[in-house]
């Protein structure tokens, strides 16, 4: 994974915006207006249509937030011209093919695709490419030629993750026994967070189980933790990590379920719902928080840019590179990441409008709320 410039990813857009407003006033980019040579190809205007295609409804914020987000920007982009073509997989790589094949037969403009399985969708890909389709690969890194790829830094996930367990475990770390449920092994995702977690975690704790749970389902998670706690035992088992939320409740929830008088702690990613209530609580140690608001509408923005030709736009979008096992230098944009705890969730998911206080601070967790300050 490298990167083409040191400057943050809020830096870089606003030099983008900055760069392209600055063009169009000097009649460089929009050849429409008069310009002569432009940057921009030979594209379509505010009429069109991104297709969509997301992975699972496990996974909340997918329905929740990615989904609406992308639509609404691309609305505000295109003057409420522009039209998102939706699809969600639910988990079957398989489905996810044909829902692609949908939408090249479509005729979409371009396609945001999270990849059930990376290498399963690279035949729909390379028939998207062949069809003069670009293709962004969105969340999760997609095999085949793709044309952009917007997600967050994963390594970085999978290291925020490992070292809060170092850090809750403290001066018992080394002698302490984790858990560890990775993600799907068909998400390319996964492997990232492992490299990341594993940098932290090797050496410095005792891996006592390791799981890769198949298409991130939560139900499968619970069993491989039964598995761990029948082989460990409950009360030896001094943290869990998960690499994101719906595993992590289920970890829970098996922890629970074999009497665990205290749950260790347990990481988490996507800061869910249910897992920030968890947080609040204090069953849950913590979660990643990756802005689904800036991930969403750059991707937006990225698609857009494509499809119109702002090719300078997408250019100052796509300003990182990273590989995929099929394409080098693949033009990308990566999104910082937050460890959410209870002790910063006004500064991040109220703040950014994600969840408001009474989503959070329902009835059951109202003394837990006000005891962290949170009302």
């Amino acid at each position: 994974m490298n990167a083409r410039t040191p400057h943050s990813t809020a830096l870089r857009l606003a030099l983008a915006v900055g760069s392209a407003l600055l063009l169009t006033a000097c009649g460089v980019v929009d050849a429409a207006e008069g310009g002569g040579d432009s940057t921009r190809s030979p594209a379509k205007g505010d009429d069109l249509t991104v297709g969509l295609l997301l992975p699972d409804k496990e996974t909340t914020r997918f329905e929740k937030f990615d989904y609406p987000l992308i639509k609404a920007r691309v609305a505000t982009l295109t003057h409420g011209r522009g039209k998102v073509r939706y699809a969600n997989a639910g988990a079957s790589a398989k489905r996810q093919s044909s829902q692609f094949d949908q939408m090249i037969s479509a005729r979409v403009d371009a396609v945001l695709v999270d990849a059930v399985d990376a290498k399963a969708i690279e035949p729909a890909v390379r028939k998207a490419k062949a069809a003069g389709i670009p293709v962004i690969a969105y969340d999760r890194l997609a095999q085949g030629p793709i044309d952009a790829y917007i997600s967050h830094d994963n390594e970085l996930v999978g290291e925020v993750q490992g070292r809060a367990i170092v850090e809750a475990l403290g001066d018992k770390a080394e002698s302490s026994k984790i858990v560890m449920l990775n993600g799907s092994p068909a998400d390319p995702n996964t492997a990232r967070f492992k490299q990341g977690a594993l940098g932290v975690l090797q050496n410095k704790v005792a891996i006592a189980k390791s799981y890769d749970v198949e298409e991130w389902l939560p139900k499968i998670a619970e069993a491989d933790m039964k598995q761990a706690i029948a082989a460990i035992g409950v009360h030896n088992i001094a943290a869990v990590y998960s690499a994101n939320d719906g595993m992590a409740g289920a970890a829970i929830d098996a922890l629970k379920k074999a009497g665990a008088t205290k749950i260790p702690p347990v990481t988490g990613q996507d800061a869910d719902l249910p897992a920030v209530r968890r947080i609040v609580s204090g069953e849950q140690y913590m979660t990643v928080y990756k802005s689904f608001l800036e991930e969403a509408n750059s991707a937006a923005d990225m698609a857009v840019a494509k499809i119109q030709g702002q090719d300078i736009m997408f250019d100052a979008l796509t300003q990182d590179t990273v590989d995929s096992p099929t394409e080098k230098d693949i033009p990308s944009m990566l999104v910082p990441v937050v460890a959410l705890t209870q002790y910063n969730i006004k500064e991040t998911v109220i703040k950014d409008g994600v969840y408001t206080v009474k989503d959070i601070c329902t009835a059951a967790y109202a003394a837990r709320c006000a005891a962290i300050g949170l009302e």
